[in-house]
Parts: C-alpha cells; sequence; structure tokens
C-alpha cells in the first residue's frame, strides 16, 4: 500500500499533487476525465466516487486529483488519502506492461520523415518540457501530426489549468518550430 510522502498543491488551483513513497505504476500513466472512464481502475473509480472529484491522474510515484472547485481542499484531501493509502503498489508486471505501453499515437500511418519529425519534438518535450509539467503534477503527451499541425493532450493537473492552454502551448509551439518551422501546436 502506498504511503503519502508529501502533498503539494500546483499552479492549479483545483490540482492538488500526492507524492507518494511507493510507486502506483512503472511509467504507464493513467488519466480519467470521468467517474465513466475511470470504470476500469479502482483506485481511479474509488476517488470519483468522493464528491467533487473531476480528473485523476498518476504514473509512478504520484497522483493528481483536480476537484471542481466546490469542496474546501482541507477536508476533501483527508478523503481522498484513504483509497489512495488502500490501493496497491505498482508490482513487476507494471514494468513489462510500461515497455509495451504506446502513446495512442498510429506511427504506422507516418511516412519516415514524420516519424523523424515525431521523434525529434519527442526528444525537446521530454527533455525540456514534461519534467516541469509533471513537477506540477501534470503531463502531456502527443495525439497526432498531421501536415503541419501537432495535436497534444493535457492530463492531470495541467488539463484543467489556464495557462496551460496559454503560455505552455505557445511555448511547446516555440521549441516545436526548432523541428519543423511552421508547426502550429493545438491542444485536444
Amino acid at each position: 500500500m502506498p504511503k503519502i510522502d508529501e502533498i503539494e498543491p500546483t499552479p492549479n488551483p483545483n490540482a492538488m499533487k500526492f507524492v507518494l513513497k511507493e510507486p502506483l505504476t512503472w511509467g504507464v500513466s493513467r488519466s480519467y476525465a470521468s467517474a465513466g472512464e475511470a470504470k476500469v481502475d479502482p483506485l481511479a473509480a474509488a476517488l470519483f466516487d468522493i464528491e467533487h472529484v473531476s480528473n485523476v491522474f498518476y504514473v509512478d510515484h504520484w497522483i493528481t486529483v483536480t476537484q471542481d472547485g466546490g469542496a474546501d481542499w482541507q477536508d476533501l484531501m483527508r478523503k481522498l488519502a484513504v483509497p489512495i493509502r488502500e490501493a496497491p503498489a505498482a508490482d513487476a508486471d507494471s514494468a513489462r506492461y510500461a515497455e509495451q505501453s504506446a502513446s495512442g499515437l498510429n506511427m504506422e500511418n507516418l511516412s519516415e520523415a514524420d516519424r523523424e519529425k515525431l521523434d525529434r519534438i519527442n526528444q525537446l518535450l521530454d527533455d525540456q518540457v514534461r519534467p516541469y509539467l509533471q513537477g506540477d503534477g501534470g503531463d502531456l503527451y502527443v495525439v497526432g501530426l498531421e501536415g503541419n499541425r501537432l495535436m497534444v493532450h493535457y492530463q492531470g493537473a495541467c488539463g484543467s489549468c489556464p495557462s496551460s492552454i496559454s503560455g505552455t502551448l505557445a511555448g511547446i509551439e516555440s521549441l516545436a518550430r526548432q523541428v519543423v518551422p511552421d508547426l502550429e501546436v493545438v491542444a485536444v
């Protein structure tokens, strides 16, 4: 059972990040925007059973829970701590699943040139963007590349944070234009 090491606020006032002593997964992120999506995940389902929870995102040693703005964080954190502490820690199979996990992007339909572009863009994101988003309780993944349009999806605290949709998106676009000069980056 994971023990909560610390609880950190995020730049999104409606999201809180729980840092754990034991991992929940090994590199496999889980993101749910509704109770319906979370039915397949016992931890996420238990968190959505708590009133005001609107998003659950977790990977490795941390979990970010976003609320709808209608709850007092002190009361809500006490309720959230129960299912988080009851969740099973990651097992050895999680590492194997992490290796098999794909971002959902179908690379087979892309030209070799587009694959190279995406690899370079993802490397930039890994080096210069994702560590900061993860530090704030969120993440992003690339959904697709169509011509000169890169589609990204924010997860966790970043999914409903106004600065993700404006400032961070502009920064990502600026970085990605090092690879594709006339690239447009959109959040989906």
